[in-house]
């Protein structure tokens, strides 16, 4: 029924403004349109819609990832612009915080600036 239709992402925010920026500026977004109630971003082929919320609990697991070509320059360029990588605890993440999955994947997770947990991937 729904395999030929576009998909929509949606991602909480407690503060448009400081996600527009965060989006936008740091992760190179564009920004299709800000209402009071969304930011409105193209990201590749898909609409993502940051969304206000009067509160947010982040969950513990990824809401939203990217698949990279190459993970460790798109990280480089992410950590230059002042990103954070999670490291957990038990993982065996590289010095980076790459994850390296048993069939060769690369993963990285971040935080956007309301603790949703975000990633890239680059696929083996």
């Amino acid at each position: 029924m729904l395999a030929d239709a576009a998909a929509i992402a949606f991602v909480p925010s407690t503060h448009l403004d400081r996600s527009r920026a965060f989006y936008s500026a740091v992760l190179g977004l564009e920004l299709r349109e800000q209402t009071p109630f969304a930011c409105v971003f193209r990201a590749g082929g898909t609409m993502l819609r940051v969304t206000r919320v009067d509160e947010l609990r982040p969950q513990p697991f990824t809401v939203l990832g990217w698949a990279v070509p190459d993970l460790r320059a798109t990280l480089a360029d992410m950590v230059a612009a002042g990103v954070t990588f999670h490291r957990y605890e038990g993982m065996p993440q590289d010095e980076d915080g790459v994850w390296q999955t048993p069939g060769g994947d690369l993963v990285a997770w971040y935080p956007d600036p309301d603790g949703n947990t975000l990633s890239l991937t680059q696929f083996a």
